[in-house]
């Protein structure tokens, strides 16, 4: 078989690239931008951007395209491979026998990286032509107490952007004074779409930025609380990130020399509240749910598909798995997943419309054991200080209230707690990978001799800790997983009747 040749993705590269895979058919030329959208990583260019791309090769929505914005200096790279390709970028989506579908998607039309310029991108929100800005600056973006839900002002980032002078920083900084000039130039405010995975998206992040505005100006505050849209969404495709294989494969499969490509399941969902103040693209056209009521299927994504990825990541890592497919391909962790979601999270659920919820259970086993998609379990671990509390705690929570089933719950609590001691079952170290890391550990590594010492993190836990139902499940998971281990607490679980 001849190798094909390999075209460096550009613009210029599109004609010859048409017989390999799906190129935009559209003129790139005559799409301008109407959505600047914050954090061009993996998920929004298999999504968000993906769902834009749907729209340009129907011939519609040409004022609805993308300009990326980079907020962190870490957004460098993809900075430099997004001018390099004039923003084009290969989108793999794997299916579980082999087979792969590939674009490239150009609905990313423009990229600017705010630490080089934050003006440019200030400019770019403020402009006329901006009607809405969507972000995905992950669970932890919008500077919320996990427990309280407060604004936490004190943040560093949050600190300078509010001292006179200084160029913005952060999102916050960065849209508010986009909406500032607005306001002083009599344009209507942009709406503003999370694309995050937070319970009431919308309202977390309308609540973020008024108390940012506030803090700069208590009227401007109430002016954005008041005035800007802030749609609640739901948003779902398993998007690993990217690895050097995935490049090769894209060049030896395809013929693309792409330096960021994007690799994504067959899945994808996204639920949104049709509330926005300068129009909308047609996105129902491509395949989105627009709704009134955003809530139901929000609460099914993140307390089924969310916090069961929080137990894949922390007891099958324990249990030896450091593939998410190997994991849920284990018998025993889909008997303990499907026995937490039908048992815990399934009853704290409201009626969701059109949805059969055994099927979505069921689907979640098969799109977890996609071993096309190779995800790592170290990516679902990330940041657990942030995930864990808002898909699987809200769900203790109603439990607990309701005198409902916390076994299973419980002791994904404690394998968190478990894995955050550092060391596995084997005396192997894990990376723990959070930005509360050091608190994290060392409550973890006092918990053999004071087993509430992780919960009796008040700031993450808020008053579990108190809770003598929560703390008894708790410590007989955590005690077995250091006795017996992951495997056999789990055989314990699944074989064990509900107890109350």
């Amino acid at each position: 078989m001849t190798r094909p040749t390999v075209l460096p993705l550009d613009a210029r590269a599109l004609p010859s690239l048409a017989g390999s895979l799906s190129v935009p058919t559209y003129d790139r030329s005559r799409v301008r931008a109407g959505i600047v959208h914050l954090g061009v990583g993996a998920f929004h260019r298999s999504h968000q951007a993906m769902y834009v791309d749907r729209l340009l090769e129907q011939g519609q929505a040409q004022d609805w395209g993308i300009c990326g914005v980079g907020v962190l200096p870490s957004d460098r790279r993809m900075a430099e491979a997004m001018a390099a390709q004039d923003c084009l970028y290969t989108l793999v989506v794997r299916h579980a026998d082999g087979t792969l579908d590939a674009r490239v998607v150009g609905s990313i039309v423009e990229y600017l990286l705010a630490p080089d310029d934050p003006d440019a991108v200030v400019e770019r929100m403020a402009a006329e032509t901006t009607r809405i800005v969507s972000l995905t600056v992950t669970e932890g973006g919008y500077n919320t107490d996990p427990v309280t839900g407060e604004f936490q002002a004190a943040d560093p980032g949050v600190v300078h952007d509010l001292q006179a002078g200084n160029p913005p920083r952060t999102s916050f900084g960065l849209v508010t004074e986009a909406l500032v000039r607005r306001r002083d130039r009599g344009l209507a405010p942009f709406t503003v779409v999370s694309c995050d995975n937070i319970q009431h998206n919308g309202d977390v992040a309308r609540r973020s930025f008024a108390a940012y505005a506030a803090l700069r100006d208590r009227d401007l505050g109430a002016w954005v609380e008041r005035e800007v849209p802030f749609p609640n969404s739901m948003v779902d495709r398993i998007t690993p990130a990217t690895t050097d294989d995935d490049r090769d494969e894209v060049a030896r499969r395809l013929g693309v020399e792409d330096r960021w490509p994007v690799v994504g399941e067959p899945f994808t969902q996204w639920v949104l509240e049709d509330r926005f103040s300068l129009g909308r693209p047609p996105l129902e056209d491509a395949g989105v749910q627009v709704v009134d009521d955003v809530e139901p299927y929000e609460l099914m994504k993140l307390r089924l598909l969310n916090a069961s990825h929080q137990a894949l990541a922390y007891l099958g890592h324990l249990a030896g798995h450091r593939l998410v497919h190997d994991a849920a391909q284990d018998p025993l962790f889909q008997r303990f997943l499907l026995g937490y979601m039908e048992e815990e999270a399934t009853p704290t659920l409201r009626p969701v419309p059109g949805i059969d919820l055994d099927d979505y259970r069921r689907n979640l086993i098969e799109r977890f054991s996609n071993p096309a998609i190779r995800d790592t379990l170290a990516r679902l671990a990330f940041d657990g200080s942030e995930r864990l509390p808002k898909w699987l705690l809200p769900v203790v929570r109603e439990n607990l209230a309701s005198g409902g089933e916390i076994r299973r719950s419980a002791a994904v609590v404690a394998g968190w707690a478990r894995y955050a001691e550092g060391v596995d079952e084997d005396g192997q170290p894990i990376d723990v990978v959070d930005r509360r890391r050091d608190s994290l550990m060392a409550r973890a590594r006092r918990q053999r001799e004071d087993p509430l010492a992780f919960l009796a993190d008040r700031d993450l836990f808020g008053d579990l800790v108190d809770d003598e139902r929560f703390t008894s499940h708790y410590r007989a998971a955590l005690t077995s997983l250091h006795e017996r281990g992951a495997r056999a607490t789990l055989e314990t679980l699944v074989d064990g009747s509900p107890s109350r």
